[in-house]
C-alpha cells in the first residue's frame, strides 16, 4: 500500500501525497494528473512500474490543489503558474536528492512545462527524463472537441462563461448525483472508442472531489498557456510523448509540437482512444514510461516486448 503524506505549501495548502517504493530508490517518479481529477488516475501506472523495476523507483503520486484530497485555495492561484510552483516544493519535499523523472496528463503536462520555465536551474538540477500524455504546449489552439470550428467557438464561450461562474463557487465541490446524471457527456468527453465502466466511475468520483473554484478558476491560464520555447531547451532528456488519436481535448497535433520541439521523444499515438489513455491504453502508456526509464536507468530494453502504436 502506498505511503500517505501531507506537503503543506508557504500559502498554507495542503497535498495529498502517496509514495510507493523506498527512500533510497535511484529514480523517483512523480506523477502529474489532468484537470479536475486525482492521483488515483495513474494506479496502473504505479503498479506496472513497481513490478517491472522494483526497488529502483519510488513512484510519487500528488492530488494537485483545489483536488483530491488536497486542500482548496485561493481563487489568485488557480493558475498554471502556482502550479508549477507546487511542484517545484513538492520535489523538494518527496525527493530532496537524487534524480527524478516527471510524468504528466494533460493539466499535469503543462504544470511540468510551468516547472521548467519559472525555476529553470531547479529544473535542470532535478529533472532526468519526461513523459507527456494526452497534454499540450499550446494552451486551446488545436481544441475543437472532435467537432466544426463554428461549434467549437460556441461550446468554448459557454465554457469560458460556466469556468467563471464555477470559479467564484469556492471549495464546493459538484453534486455526485448530478455527475452521474453527466456520465454521457462525461465519457463523450474524456474517452474514445471504448471505456471501462471502472474507469467512468473512477473519473466521475474525482470529478466530485475537485473544488468548484479549481474546476473553474484553472480554466483561463491552461487554455493561454504557450510553452513550446521552453520545452526546445529541454531537448536533451530522455522523453516520450502519447496522445489517442481520438482525444477531443489535446488532439495529435498537441503531441505532434510537442515532438517536434523535442526531437528525440518517443512520439506514440494509440488509434481509437480518448484523453484518459493511462486508462484506456494502460499497455502503450506503461511501456513508454518503462523506455524512458530504463534510459534514464542505463537500462537496455528488452528483447522483446510491446511496440508503439504509431511513432514518429
Amino acid at each position: 500500500m502506498p505511503e500517505q503524506s501531507e506537503v503543506r505549501l508557504p500559502d498554507g495548502v495542503r497535498l495529498h501525497v502517496e509514495v510507493t517504493g523506498p527512500a533510497d530508490a535511484e529514480v523517483t517518479v512523480i506523477l502529474l494528473h489532468g484537470w479536475t481529477l486525482d492521483a488515483r488516475s495513474w494506479h496502473r501506472q504505479v503498479t506496472a512500474l513497481g513490478e517491472s523495476l522494483g526497488p529502483a523507483v519510488r513512484l510519487v503520486a500528488y492530488d494537485a490543489r483545489g483536488h483530491g484530497r488536497s486542500s482548496c485555495m485561493s481563487l489568485r492561484t488557480a493558475t498554471l503558474a502556482q502550479l508549477g510552483d507546487d511542484l517545484a516544493a513538492v520535489v523538494d519535499a518527496v525527493a530532496p536528492t537524487g534524480r527524478v523523472v516527471l510524468v504528466g496528463h494533460s493539466m499535469g503536462g503543462m504544470t511540468i512545462m510551468e516547472y521548467a520555465h519559472r525555476h529553470p536551474a531547479h529544473f535542470t538540477a532535478r529533472t532526468a527524463g519526461l513523459a507527456f500524455v494526452s497534454t499540450t504546449a499550446e494552451g486551446h489552439t488545436h481544441t475543437v472537441y472532435g467537432l466544426t470550428p463554428r461549434i467549437a467557438r460556441l461550446i468554448r464561450l459557454a465554457e469560458t462563461t460556466g469556468a467563471g461562474v464555477l470559479a467564484r463557487c469556492g471549495s464546493w465541490r459538484p453534486p455526485l448525483a448530478l455527475l452521474r446524471a453527466l456520465r454521457p457527456s462525461i465519457r463523450w468527453l474524456l474517452f474514445g472508442d471504448r471505456c471501462d465502466p471502472t474507469d467512468i466511475r473512477l473519473v466521475t468520483s474525482a470529478v466530485a472531489r475537485a473544488s468548484l473554484r479549481s474546476i473553474g478558476g484553472f480554466r483561463a491560464s491552461i487554455g493561454a498557456q504557450h510553452r513550446l520555447e521552453t520545452l526546445a531547451a529541454l531537448a536533451h532528456l530522455p522523453a516520450a510523448a502519447l496522445v489517442g488519436d481520438r482525444d477531443r481535448l489535446t488532439p495529435p497535433p498537441c503531441a505532434e509540437s510537442i515532438a517536434a520541439a523535442l526531437p528525440a521523444t518517443e512520439l506514440t499515438v494509440c488509434p481509437g482512444a480518448g484523453h484518459m489513455l493511462m486508462m484506456e491504453r494502460p499497455d502503450e502508456v506503461n511501456a513508454a514510461l518503462l523506455g524512458v526509464l530504463r534510459q534514464v536507468l542505463g537500462r537496455p530494453a528488452p528483447a522483446s516486448g510491446p511496440a508503439p502504436v504509431a511513432g514518429g
